[in-house]
């Protein structure tokens, strides 16, 4: 009773007309972020960070904004997917599989509308179990000491990887360069570290440029290097003729993968691209011989549609909850938290009740509003493919610039942001994953703040590091996390590509 108390003031904070208002827009914005192949949900939503800062958004606001962002592009990944074979993302490149033959058999229409609603029934059973599983989950944490938590950070860290990881070594590398620029600034005794004697660093890197810089500029430098383009066959895409009975033959494939979807979602570094995979190879087990997957069977683009967008919404649960981000995406979301001076974490829920509930109230209603949006205005984000990126960088590069000059008003911000986006356009360039540099810049302070409160409690001895069950128990799931993606990742990998043909996700 007391959690639907607190929904019920959270439906308070997401109907306000404003918050309404910003939901609406984040989850157009997304959806159009998302259609754009490449960009994916995590860039989209630190695109548009800067925006939230420079339009001065109250907390709640500018996190239901940029999680309806989230929503949204997770939804926007099917549209090039089914009409173009491009996934908008990875988790998206499970519905090429019988989205794009759908598409090339006149069923275009039907195909988005299908995903539409998969993924809002994804969607929608994550959402109330994370309304059901983050209190219980929140109130568990309250036990944790600075020993679990530093364990509960270092599990973080081991299950970057995931198991769909290309190369766990070089999320180690990343993170472990995350941690080091963690490090920069004045730490907690007065002493400078890495400041060179440049005095804005003095305060540390503000984790918002990084992000803005690593994601959004990188991207554009990539936009810039394949401007070219083009190339791929042009779909139109058929006056929907959708009938309730090719809904209700949907709706078990939807249901099983929303569940699936909600559990890979919750798991640190699973995520949305498990989800997808398992919702797709569950409904070929399932349905078996009767179907016609990778031909254009409807279920083929249903079961993963919920297993990706269950997933997108599983992934706050930890974040809330733990303060750990269950997907990159939320390691974004993350870093808007700690930059608007909310900490995340089991606290959260007692001492932000109304900003928490405020966001899952809003994650209901603007899984409603996407799935008004897209059917009616799919036409709209189907032309924004054919978009040529000269006309969307000035625009992209404006918000980035604006929005990070208004935090600051410093033009070493800039300039900082700039190098970021250089370094992530290296990076990129190497396979070296981004997400993992993040983390390590947002969690290595409070990594070290607990190491620190934990070694002083304990007089030095570092035996209380594993003193305790929990810590014990959180110490060998980091090492399953490190050990498990050479095993289980090149297994799941040529799976996927077995799935989708020896050609990848492109290939007809």
């Amino acid at each position: 009773m007391e959690t639907l108390g607190y929904l019920i003031d959270g439906f308070g904070v997401a109907l306000a007309p404003h918050n309404l208002m910003f939901a609406l827009l984040g989850a157009f914005l997304g959806t159009l972020i998302g259609a754009l192949p490449g960009l994916g949900p995590a860039n989209g939503v630190a695109i548009l960070i800067p925006l939230a800062f420079s339009l001065g958004l109250p907390p709640e606001t500018a996190l239901i904004m940029l999680t309806s962002v989230y929503a949204g592009a997770m939804y926007g990944g099917r549209i090039s997917s089914i009409l173009l074979n491009i996934p908008g993302d990875e988790p998206a490149m499970m519905t090429c599989l019988d989205g794009y033959p759908m598409a090339r058999k006149g069923k275009a229409a039907e195909a988005l509308a299908i995903s539409a609603v998969a993924s809002f029934m994804g969607s929608l059973i994550a959402t109330v179990g994370l309304i059901l599983l983050a209190p219980l989950l929140a109130r568990f944490a309250l036990t944790f000491g600075p020993a679990e938590y530093f364990a509960l950070f270092l599990l973080a860290f081991a299950t970057l990887g995931g198991i769909t990881g290309k190369n766990p070594m070089k999320t180690v590398v990343a993170a472990c360069l995350g941690l080091m620029i963690s490090t920069m600034g004045i730490d907690s005794t007065g002493v400078q570290r890495y400041t060179f004697g440049v005095l804005e660093l003095y305060e540390g890197v503000d984790f918002i440029i990084a992000i803005v810089g690593l994601f959004a500029i990188s991207e554009l430098l990539f936009f810039i290097e394949d401007k070219a383009g083009g190339g791929k066959e042009k779909m139109t895409v058929n006056k929907l003729s959708l009938k309730w009975a090719d809904i209700r033959g949907i709706m078990p494939s939807s249901i099983r993968g929303g569940i699936l979807g909600f559990i890979a979602g919750v798991l640190p570094g699973a995520g949305a691209s498990l989800g997808s995979f398992i919702g797709y190879t569950l409904e070929k087990k399932v349905v078996g011989s009767k179907g016609y997957f990778g031909e254009g069977d409807p279920r083929g683009v249903a079961g993963p549609e919920a297993g990706n967008n269950g997933a997108s919404s599983g992934a706050l649960v930890p974040m809330l909850t733990l303060g750990v981000p269950g997907s990159g995406t939320t390691a974004v979301l993350l870093a808007l938290l700690i930059s608007l001076n909310i900490t995340p974490g089991p606290l959260m829920f007692t001492q932000n009740a109304d900003i928490v509930w405020g966001v899952i109230a809003a994650l209901l209603i603007g899984n409603f509003l996407l799935l008004v949006l897209n059917i009616p205005l799919v036409g709209i984000f189907v032309r924004l493919l054919s978009v040529p990126p000269k006309y969307l960088l000035p625009v992209v590069t404006m918000v980035a610039f604006v929005g990070i000059y208004s935090i600051s008003n410093s033009a070493f911000d800039l300039y900082f942001m700039v190098a970021f986006g250089v370094a992530g356009y290296v990076f990129r360039k190497l396979e070296i994953p981004l997400v993992p540099i993040i983390l390590g810049l947002l969690l290595g302070p409070e990594m070290e703040k607990n190491l620190r409160h934990a070694m002083d409690i304990a007089d030095g001895d570092w035996t209380i590091l594993w003193d305790s069950g929990l810590a014990i128990g959180l110490w060998v799931f980091a090492g399953l996390g490190l050990i498990l993606p050479y095993i289980v990742g090149p297994l799941l990998r040529r799976r996927m590509k077995v799935a989708t043909g020896t050609g990848g996700p492109e290939g007809d």
